[in-house]
């Protein structure tokens, strides 16, 4: 069984992009409706941060890729999402037109960017410790749980002068690595709620049919209808990303392929970390 996983925002974007039909078509798409020029990474409207080109270059990534698959007639029976992949997998299911989720990642991150202009965050990746010393360290430091990878990778997420102050300790109580990265906003977490009204009216402004393929949501791995998806897509915003369970959940589902349609492998690593890791406690 083929599983669809789009992958949350890149880290960086690649210099030399495709060029045919279905890219061009992708780029304007990109253009018209999200304000990013996917060729030249400019701006074509009103600038924002270089996090929201990223955020849309990944969606705009993920619905290209998903083209391509469909094309050597490999088509998903479920589709799982991470973060910011929330927004192509819909367009994978067939719950939003492609047009939509671009417009809509573009402004629910025009609308998270506005955060940083009176705060400071960051997202520090710890790998190596087990969850509940990584949510010691979490409350320690004032900060909170925003990706539970695997049962060693995870994700914090808060303001960043907190996010700095976590770096020592984690290290000194064991980590193999600790980085940290700027952000706009502390995605997946409760500090959220902030602009959690601006972001319902956003959410509000689309409409979204009934998903034509089973989408899994990576908060309690049930799979979505159209009802479903405005609560989620505000309450992802403020919970963390629990991808260990989703991929336990897929694979008790069935699943025995696995296309990451996205921009790099971060997501096929992750499974291969939670199959090792279950392999050794056997």
């Amino acid at each position: 069984m083929n599983c669809f996983m789009f992958p949350g925002q890149p880290l960086s974007h690649s210099g030399t992009l495709p060029d045919d039909a279905d890219f061009c078509q992708i780029a304007q798409d990109t253009r018209e409706r999200a304000g990013l020029n996917l060729n030249d990474f400019t701006w074509t409207g009103t600038p924002s941060t270089g996090s929201v080109a990223l955020q849309v270059y990944g969606v705009a990534m993920s619905l290209y890729r998903k083209r391509l698959l469909v094309r050597e007639e490999i088509r998903p029976r479920l589709i799982a999402e991470h973060s910011m992949g929330i927004y192509p997998a819909l367009a994978a299911s067939g719950a939003l037109p492609e047009g939509d989720a671009l417009e809509l990642t573009a402004r629910i991150g025009r609308c998270m960017s506005v955060m940083s202009e009176t705060g400071s965050y960051a997202l520090g990746c710890i790998v190596g410790l087990p969850g509940e010393i990584v949510i010691s360290i979490a409350e320690n430091n004032g900060v909170f749980m925003a990706n539970h990878n695997t049962s060693r990778h995870f994700l914090l997420s808060g303001e960043r002068r907190s996010i700095e102050s976590l770096e020592a300790e984690a290290l000194a109580r064991g980590a193999f690595s600790v980085k940290l990265f700027p952000c706009d906003a502390p995605l997946h977490t409760p500090m959220m709620e902030a602009i959690g009204d601006k972001l319902q009216e956003i959410i509000t402004d689309y409409r979204y049919g009934e998903p034509a393929v089973p989408l899994m949501n990576h908060i309690d791995q049930s799979f979505l209808t159209a009802a479903d998806v405005p609560d989620f897509l505000l309450r992802e915003l403020l919970l963390p990303v629990y991808w260990e369970k989703s991929y336990l959940a897929l694979r008790k589902a069935g699943v025995t392929r696995y296309h990451e349609v996205g921009v790099g492998d971060a997501l096929k690593k992750y499974n291969r970390w939670i199959e090792s890791e279950a392999a050794r406690s056997l």
